[in-house]
């Protein structure tokens, strides 16, 4: 199977099964988990399933590193946010601290993965 017949495939369908099962047992679905269930839904070999989702979380943590937006239609936005220094308190002691400036990771779910959470039907259109 090529690598066009593969980004025609519907992602959706790839994930939803594993996604579902997640949700019924709570575990953690595992880069191995995504590679076997592309293995099963898309047809290509064990390695190349796995080589393939490697490259995609390589190329989405690449491109936040760079500082850029990762869009995925239907899924959410992972983005990076930097945070200025801020005063805090230590839950524990009430002693301020002074927190010092970072970038943070921050995922953003699309509306239709946030209606999909809430069983809740959306217009993809």
């Amino acid at each position: 199977m090529t690598t066009d017949t593969i980004a025609s495939k519907n992602v959706h369908s790839v994930f939803a099964s594993g996604a579902e099962a997640a949700t019924a047992d709570k575990r953690t679905v595992t880069r191995s988990d995504l590679a076997e269930a592309v293995f099963r839904r898309i047809g290509l070999s064990r390695l190349e399933s796995a080589q393939l989702v490697e490259t995609v979380i390589d190329e989405i943590s690449d491109a936040v590193l760079r500082g850029e937006n990762v869009k995925l239609s239907g899924f959410g936005t992972f983005l990076q946010r930097s945070k200025r220094e801020r005063i805090g308190r230590n839950p524990k002691t009430g002693v301020e601290a002074t927190i010092t400036p970072r970038k943070v990771l921050v995922f953003k779910a699309s509306h239709i993965m946030r209606a999909r959470v809430n069983n809740d039907r959306v217009d993809e259109g």
